[in-house]
């Protein structure tokens, strides 16, 4: 199957600042990507790439199995949706819809359809009439990416869309844009440095730092083998627990020792060629729990230091050798900063990685 979008060996440089470098990466027609990382990591700079906003230094871009790399972004068959609505203030949702089109030449009756087809799906029918002004965060931003699925394009690109709304908003945009993916089947390309938005959209992530991708794969493999610590500590809210030690051979049994922790890695399931050496355990904290674990598992004791109810479930935070880690357990909890607590590590989940940051 041809990709509906290829990148391949593309370099962004100003000047003798490289940004982007030999970076390559397929995504499959219907797959929903998203690009993911911190500010300055290069991922809008690679989807204006893709859209044609953006010179490249060298390598192409392929859409639909066309070189594009020097097409207008008019030519790219692409719709795309910025992080500001970026409507035009004095016309009405109708108008703001069909303004591309009606410079495209598009005769009206098929102006109209797709009007009414793109109306129906973001719930925009009692809103055509209305200018920007009396509209809402969230209808403003329907009616952006209601600009861009008019054009009936197969490639959408989304570079931020929903950072300008309050919490509620986004969660609620988060899920119409789901649900517009599993409708209209399309490819879509989706900048963010949310990792909620991230994890609950994506087919696949690409998480990017410093213009190098440094893992693609689907949401759960990310968040469960992250392939180092980068990614391992950006993924996950609060983040995963970092305990930086020692793997060393004990009866020919890897066990893995930190200030006196000593910790069993035969039920650890991706150790393949065990070495001695500095290494880091990291363990998110929903692994982490006083009980529902293996009564064989090892224990770490602590103190609580900070008791955060969430809900439907409750942050601990307790010091171990100097060290803040944390753990969630669900509903509430019958802890007070200043309880001691020894809760136990399921190593089946844990992470490993050498001294390098590399996952082993």
């Amino acid at each position: 199957m041809q990709p509906a979008v290829s990148v391949k060996d593309l370099k962004i440089a100003y000047g003798d600042h490289t940004v982007i470098e030999k970076l390559s990466i397929d995504i499959a027609p219907r797959e929903f990507l998203v690009l993911l990382g911190p500010s300055g990591c290069g991922k809008s700079t690679l989807l204006n790439s893709i859209a044609g906003l953006q010179d490249i230094s060298d390598g192409e871009i392929w859409i639909s199995d066309k070189n594009v790399t020097w097409a207008e972004p008019k030519d790219r068959g692409i719709g795309m949706v910025f992080q500001s609505y970026a409507l035009y203030p004095r016309m009405s949702v109708r108008k703001n819809l069909s303004f591309g089109l009606r410079v495209a030449g598009l005769p009206k009756a098929e102006i109209e359809a797709r009007i009414a087809r793109t109306a129906s799906l973001l719930h925009l029918d009692k809103l055509l009439d209305r200018r920007p002004s009396e509209l809402s965060g969230g209808q403003r931003q329907r009616v952006a990416i209601g600009r861009a699925l008019v054009r009936e394009v197969n490639v959408f690109l989304f570079d931020e869309p929903l950072s300008n709304l309050d919490a509620k908003l986004r969660n609620e945009l988060r899920v119409e844009i789901k649900k517009l993916h599993q409708s209209l089947g399309n490819t879509m390309i989706y900048v963010t440095h949310d990792q909620v938005e991230a994890l609950t959209l994506a087919d696949r992530i690409a998480i990017m730092k410093d213009g190098v991708i440094q893992q693609l794969a689907s949401p759960s493999e990310i968040y469960h083998r992250p392939v180092n610590l980068f990614v391992a500590g950006f993924i996950g809210a609060p983040a995963m627990n970092f305990i930086r030690g020692e793997i060393v051979l004990k009866s020919g049994t890897p066990v893995f020792e930190s200030n006196g922790l000593a910790i069993d890695l035969a039920s650890y399931p991706f150790l393949t060629a065990v070495k001695e050496g500095p290494a880091t355990l990291g363990i998110r904290p929903e692994h982490i729990a006083p009980d529902g674990v293996a009564s064989g598992s090892p224990t770490i004791p602590g103190i609580v230091s900070v008791v955060e109810p969430m809900g439907a479930d409750t942050v601990l935070w307790f010091d171990w050798a100097g060290q803040s880690l944390s753990y969630r357990i669900m509903g509430d909890a019958a802890l007070q900063p200043g309880m001691a607590i020894a809760p136990r590590l399921d190593i089946a989940k844990a992470s490993l990685f050498d001294a390098d940051g590399a996952r082993l």
